[in-house]
């Protein structure tokens, strides 16, 4: 009888992705996920009375390797949100497009931090949180980016 594989990033399901992250180590994850992920800044939303932030992103399907690229809607939301603040972003703005580097999460004193989104051109986006409560949601079916390519970060 063959020895039992460890289950590789490419056997995953093709569906769409729904994964929610709580702790440094999931959020790890959905950063890897929407790396270079591409929004209107029109598409970012602070819900005050609801406490939630809410963005609408591009974002790449790294999951599935060297296949031909595609591109698939998703929303992130983060929950127990006590205020946002940014540098460099102006919300609302249909006309300014984002691209999305990276999520970190700055752990406070108890269960409450920050989560921090950077984009690129030196963008920063803060959502201080009672707690990290961060989900991710593929909300359309894939489709090819209109570059036909993938990111890229040459060295």
């Amino acid at each position: 009888m063959a020895e039992p594989k460890d289950a590789r990033f490419h056997d995953a399901d093709a569906g769409p992705l729904r994964l929610w992250a709580t702790d440094a180590d999931d959020l790890q994850v959905v950063a890897a996920l929407v790396q270079d992920a591409v929004l209107p800044a029109s598409e970012m939303t602070w819900q005050k009375g609801a406490r939630r932030f809410a963005m609408l992103v591009n974002r790449f399907r790294w999951e599935h390797g060297t296949r031909t690229p595609e591109r698939v809607q998703t929303v992130l939301t983060a929950s127990d949100v006590t205020h946002v603040r940014g540098q460099g972003v102006v919300p609302g703005d249909a006309d300014t497009v984002l691209s999305l580097l990276t999520l970190e999460w700055e752990a406070g004193a108890d269960a409450d931090g920050c989560l921090r989104l950077t984009f690129a051109g030196d963008g920063v986006v803060e959502v201080a949180c009672d707690c990290l409560d961060l989900r991710l949601r593929d909300v359309t079916a894939p489709y090819a980016p209109p570059s036909g390519k993938a990111p890229s970060h040459p060295e």
